[in-house]
């Protein structure tokens, strides 16, 4: 069994939307970021290469490559879990907290679920998504930007097999 943990902020610059979990959410700001800034999907991305110890997302998408300029996170996302399909883990489950006092998450929450479950080839009861405030407290608390946080479970596959787990 191997645990990951991802941690993604960007800060809020013009625009009109953020992109979350895959999911496009109307806001009064967007985010500064070199891809489209997608907090949910960058901090998973790192969480599942940290349980493969294959780096973080800036190595295998470093913002100095003109490729990945407003590139599209779930690319990123679909690009981590082959990995992990490559190096024989199955992922288990992911559990991610969104920081942000706005955008609201929840009325979007079962779409982020079903993205990161289609990317990732597992069932919607594999991934969960969860969003808090920090109570106006900080950066975040004050609308400067939004953080996700993210933890993923893989098993080998000879170990997940051995419980009854397929990874779907």
């Amino acid at each position: 069994m191997r645990v990951g943990i991802g941690y993604d902020v960007h800060a809020y610059g013009d625009g009109d939307h953020v992109t979350l979990g895959g999911v496009r959410i109307a806001h009064t700001r967007g985010v500064i970021a070199h891809s489209d800034g997608d907090v949910a999907l960058h901090a998973l991305c790192d969480a599942l290469l940290g349980a493969m110890a294959l780096g973080d997302i800036g190595e295998h998408f470093p913002d100095s490559d003109p490729r990945w300029k407003g590139a599209d996170s779930r690319r990123f996302l679909r690009h981590c879990g082959a990995l992990v399909q490559a190096q024989g883990w199955r992922f288990v489950n992911a559990d991610l907290t969104i920081l942000a006092q706005v955008p609201r998450v929840g009325p979007h929450r079962l779409l982020m679920r079903q993205n990161i479950a289609d990317d990732l080839g597992v069932r919607i009861d594999c991934i969960n998504v969860k969003a808090t405030t920090t109570e106006e407290l900080g950066a975040l608390g004050r609308s400067e930007g939004l953080a996700c946080q993210a933890i993923v479970l893989l098993a080998h596959g000879d170990i997940a097999r051995q419980n009854g787990h397929d990874g779907h």
